[in-house]
């Protein structure tokens, strides 16, 4: 395993009993609406939630429709062990690694990531994944941190030594430019002054 994937999962198992709750959590915590509200008006039954953590973006998604299919895979073991706890059986829970997923080709209506692109040393491997594993028409959705120039190029000095496995904070035009590469009718949109939220159709 890439040492900053093996960073991120002890990071993560470190942080899975308050995460929830605590400033660790705060950011991916205030992009839920936004992609709650996204996901809302995309038809879909199955989903697959990257980087799924504690499951809290499930459990609403389940809350709002028990009917719906839900996967969720995670590096950390210990967020799985806490959203096992608050997800009904229904929603499914693996532990993996979304640069080589454990399912069939166009598996799923919909694939989202929230907060965690960020952490992939290997993005590009990560969306053709997530494109093999969507059927066609299928509806990739990300939401991530975003930060103007100057602070991008300060927290992206930063990170090449971070201790929680943050790869790289990327532009609009960074992650307009790989999602391309997968999927049409991409589109990019700022969220406040810190974050973004992006999507692509396969």
């Amino acid at each position: 395993m890439d040492d900053r994937k093996k960073t991120s999962k002890a990071a993560f198992n470190q942080q899975a009993p308050t995460y929830d709750n605590d400033m660790r959590g705060q950011h991916a915590r205030s992009l839920y609406p936004v992609l709650l509200k996204r996901l809302s008006q995309i038809p879909f039954y199955s989903a697959l939630d990257l980087g799924c953590g504690t499951g809290e973006m499930m459990k609403r998604i389940l809350e709002e429709d028990s009917s719906k299919q839900l996967y969720g895979i995670d590096l950390s073991d210990k967020m799985l062990a806490v959203a096992r706890k608050k997800l009904p059986e229904q929603a499914k829970l693996l532990l993996g690694d979304s640069e080589s997923l454990p399912f069939l080709e166009r598996s799923f209506d919909v694939v989202y990531c929230n907060d965690s692109f960020h952490h992939y040393p290997a993005p590009e491997n990560v969306l053709g994944e997530i494109h093999r594993v969507l059927k066609p028409g299928g509806v990739f959705l990300m939401g991530d941190c975003w930060l103007p120039f100057a602070g991008r190029v300060v927290m992206n000095f930063y990170m090449r030594h971070s201790k929680e496995g943050d790869v790289k904070i990327y532009s609009k035009e960074e992650i307009i430019t790989m999602l391309l590469k997968y999927f049409h009718d991409v589109s990019w949109e700022r969220i406040g002054s810190t974050s973004c939220i992006a999507s692509g159709v396969k």
